[in-house]
């Protein structure tokens, strides 16, 4: 439980930023799925890619098994639902 409670996640302000504005901008235009893709994405970019040395560093945890498996289902996710945003049809 203290790795959970001590590490810092940083995100940068630009990035942050830009979720911000893209979030934004599908919502003004009604696109709610594109939206929560946006956020999705750029969760799991900070999470995992961002911050990878948290994961690989010498003094850091080690990726597990289930933490690759957690990302791979989050990749599965995005391409599924970017599938489903091309092929939908109104």
């Amino acid at each position: 439980m203290e790795i959970i409670t001590s590490t810092q996640l940083a995100v940068p302000t630009f990035q942050f930023v830009l979720l911000l504005l893209l979030s934004t901008l599908a919502l003004l235009i009604g696109r709610l799925r594109l939206a929560l893709l946006i956020t999705y994405c750029f969760t799991l970019y900070w999470g995992y890619i961002l911050n990878m040395d948290l994961f690989i560093g010498s003094e850091a945890v080690r990726m597990s098994i289930y933490t690759v498996l957690y990302f791979g289902f989050g990749v599965l996710v995005v391409l599924l639902v970017l599938l489903g945003l091309i092929t939908h049809r109104s």
